[in-house]
Order: C-alpha cells, then structure tokens, then sequence
C-alpha cells in the first residue's frame, strides 16, 4: 500500500512540475495567415514579418515572453484561440459585434476598409460594373461578410471565388481568371505596390472597419497586459516608429 501510495504521489508531482512548466514557459503564441503582407507574412528569407508582427514582439518583450508565430487555417482560427493552440489572434483581424462577443478582443489598434481591386485597364471602374463578374475572396475572411453585407452587391455578381489566402487570389486576377478581388484596404495597397501589379483599387468601398486583437474569453488578463503595453508604446513613440517603418507614416489608432 505504501509502494502504491508513493507511485500516487510521485504521480501528482510529475502532473503538477508539467502544469507548473507550461505555465511559466514564457511563450506568446500568436495566430496569423503568414499569407497577409504588410501585418504578418514570409519574407525572402521565409521568416515571418510584418507591422503586427513587429507591434507583438515588443509586447511580449516588455512582458517578458517569446513571441512564437504560428500560421493557422484563417477559417477556423476561431476554433485554434478556443483550444488554446494559440494565445491570441493577431494579423488584420477585424472586429466584429459578433467577434466580440465571442472572443475578448481589444480596442482598435488600425482603420481599414473592404474594397475591390481589379485590373488597371479601366474596363471597370465602379462596383456596378462588376454586374454579371467573377469575384474572389478569401475563406472565412471579413472580406467575405462585408460581401454578405451588401446582398443587392452579391446579387449582381455572376460568380464568388473561395480563396486560401489572398495572395492566390489576386494572381488569379492578374492572370484574368477574375475580374475582382474583395480584400482589404491595407493589405491590398501594399501589395499592389510592393509587387507593382497591374491593378487598382476601386473608390467605393463595401464596408469601413477597424482591426483589433483577440483573445480567449478565458484569458481577458492576458489582453488587459497586452492593451496596456500597446497605450504605453503609443505614448513614448514606438508605435510611430514602426507605423513609419511599414506605411511610410504612423497611421495606428491605439489611444485615439
């Protein structure tokens, strides 16, 4: 009995040195489409960079974590925060009533936009002209209910195209198996430029909106330390300085 008491024990110290472990491992995971230049995507050097992965890195910094990108499927990175895969979701994600409710997300730290990019050769310059058109948008994305946001819009339309990932997508586009990409406004700017495609943003735009952090509703203290230290690199300048680095000027919202 006493042998078996002891196993027992030893037992319970080995599960509780794991818990303890994995507790203080000092990681912040954080969930992205490694797909989405300028907030998070791979270099020429396959690394993972980008302006919201500047922005969490020194947050878990000053917090004293590693910061660990880990490329999830978009369309279910609901699923990836809730089983605790990862810490938060962070890479252009747009708030929503209904994001909000469901996961515990932080104040708007970017402004964006859902627009239309299609090809620079003036055939189509306003959303009524893409009547009778072939889209494409990215699965799961907030591209896709700005589209379901705008039925008379998707009633028009001949085809809706699923993507991955929006890089896909506007090849396609490029290549004229599209004539338009839903997406949005930040991501779509830059990669037109960086790229020096062939395509242009529309001036009418489908839906305004702001990107925010989210987290597991469970771990709300874990987004209080992570929006304080945002307000705090906003106020001695650090937020500029990578704002500039990525847009060319600071054009963030914390705190405003």
């Amino acid at each position: 009995m006493k042998k078996i008491v002891a196993v027992i024990c030893g037992l319970v110290v080995c599960l509780s040195m794991a818990s303890a472990k994995k507790k203080s491992s000092g990681k912040f995971v954080l969930g992205l489409d490694d797909s989405f230049p300028p907030l998070g995507f791979r270099d020429k050097n396959n690394e993972i960079v980008g302006y919201d992965i500047d922005l969490a890195r020194e947050v878990a910094s000053r917090l004293g974590l590693e910061l660990v990108c880990q490329p999830i499927d978009w369309s279910t990175k609901e699923m990836e925060l809730n089983t605790g895969k990862i810490d938060c979701i962070w890479n252009g994600l747009t708030l929503t009533e209904e994001r909000k409710r469901a996961m515990a997300c932080s104040e708007p730290y970017l402004a964006n936009a859902q627009v239309v990019v299609v090809r620079n050769n003036g055939e189509i310059k306003s959303l009524s002209d893409l009547k009778g058109k072939k889209i494409g948008v990215q699965a799961g994305s907030s591209a896709q209910e700005a589209i379901d946001g705008a039925p008379d819009f998707k009633k028009s339309l001949k085809e809706i195209v699923e993507f991955k990932e929006n890089v896909t997508a506007l090849n396609d586009l490029e290549f004229g198996n599209l004539d338009g990409v839903v997406m949005d406004l930040v991501v779509a700017g830059y990669s037109i430029t960086q790229g020096k495609k062939p395509l242009v943003i529309l001036d009418e735009t489908l839906a305004p909106e702001e990107y925010g952090i989210a987290f597991s509703r469970k771990n709300k203290s874990l987004r209080d330390k992570v929006q304080k230290t945002l307000l705090e690199m906003q106020a001695d300048g650090t937020v500029a300085k990578i704002s500039t680095k990525w847009f060319g000027s600071d054009i963030s919202t914390i705190g405003k």
